[in-house]
């Protein structure tokens, strides 16, 4: 099983957003020496929570500073652009990191309505457009033919070259499984947007409606899960704490910055609210490494995963990293220095 990592370069409670971008390289250079498989990007906007608007440039400085881990973009956000110029984009990233490079996309706006209306005018129109979208992203970026009677054909994304973008379809229903198996592409759930839930049901429609195509010849799927690991189940408790408040507020419709786990301790919650958080701790993969790396391979194992991709976030840089070297070890990755980077 192939072990990556979604960064979503969250923006820590007293720190600069553009700090959080340079976490992110940094973050991605230590993931490569601890032999993860994959580096994904998110694209969020207008965001107090995450900093990462523009994966497709922050992915090419992390490509640049790389040399082995795949990189990629889970994802962008396709309807708010053309599927030409995300082409473009990708071909470009292919020819800085040949062989290298991901293409992830979703319909989500990853954003509010007011927001997606303002990086594209046509945002509720292009939604519809999303498969069309996906035939044409999947000829631009491998340099296929469009069809006879597309009005672009023969129009190029360059620079053209022997490798092409990975494209998968991301999503966190069924309608992005049905997709991916329409296309014959691989596809990944986000397990760690509702604690799981739909995770079974789409993974199942995917594997079951998956047509073979040039790309793949069978059905190949990912999960993406958060999940924190510490030396201790206090240790890794006490930094949870604020994922597990930051996840309560968001259910009042704020997205705040992630707090100091004193700053999480010090919020006035309700009690419905902490009620709410107790749940989220009861389901979360925390603790330490060895644990949560059983816990986890339980899980794909259960829903039947080809690839894990993990998701973290805390307050100090440092216990990110340490994290990921200690599931790293956990798994058996063979990367470098883990123990001293643990």
């Amino acid at each position: 099983m192939k072990l990556s990592v979604l960064d979503q370069s969250p923006i820590r409670s007293g720190v600069s957003p553009a700090d959080s971008i340079r976490e992110s390289i940094a973050l991605a250079q230590a993931c490569e020496r601890f032999g993860y498989h994959r580096y994904w990007l998110s694209e969020h906007h207008s965001s107090e929570a995450l900093a990462g608007s523009a994966p497709e440039i922050l992915m090419a400085a992390i490509a640049a500073t790389t040399s082995r881990i795949r990189v990629g973009s889970a994802g962008i956000m396709l309807p708010h652009y053309a599927a030409l110029k995300v082409a473009e984009q990708f071909r470009v990233l292919e020819a800085i990191a040949p062989g290298r490079i991901d293409l992830g996309v979703g319909r989500a706006p990853g954003s509010d309505g007011r927001t997606a209306l303002a990086l594209n005018p046509n945002a509720s129109r292009a939604v519809d457009n999303f498969p069309a979208q996906i035939r044409d992203l999947q000829a631009w970026t491998s340099g296929a033919a469009l069809p006879v009677d597309h009005p672009f054909r023969g129009i190029q994304a360059e620079p053209s070259g022997p490798f092409a973008p990975e494209l998968w379809i991301l999503g966190s229903s069924n309608y992005g499984a049905q997709l991916a198996a329409w296309f014959g592409l691989p596809y990944c759930f986000a397990y760690f947007f509702s604690d799981g839930e739909g995770a079974a049901e789409a993974l199942d429609i995917y594997r079951s409606q998956f047509r073979p195509s040039a790309i793949l010849d069978k059905p190949h799927c990912g999960i993406v899960v958060w999940a924190l690991a510490a030396e201790t189940q206090a240790e890794a408790d006490y930094w949870f704490q604020s994922r597990a408040v930051a996840q309560t507020i968001r259910a009042r419709g704020r997205f705040i910055a992630l707090p100091t786990p004193e700053e999480a301790a010090a919020w006035d919650l309700t009690e419905a609210e902490r009620a709410r958080m107790d749940g989220i701790k009861a389901r979360a993969f925390v603790g330490p490494g060895a644990d949560v790396a059983n816990r986890l391979t339980a899980l794909t194992t259960t829903l039947g995963a080809d690839e894990l991709v993990i998701t973290t976030g805390a307050s100090a840089p440092e216990v990110r990293v340490k994290s990921y070297a200690l599931l790293a070890g956990a798994f058996g990755l063979s990367g470098q220095a883990l123990a001293g980077a643990a």
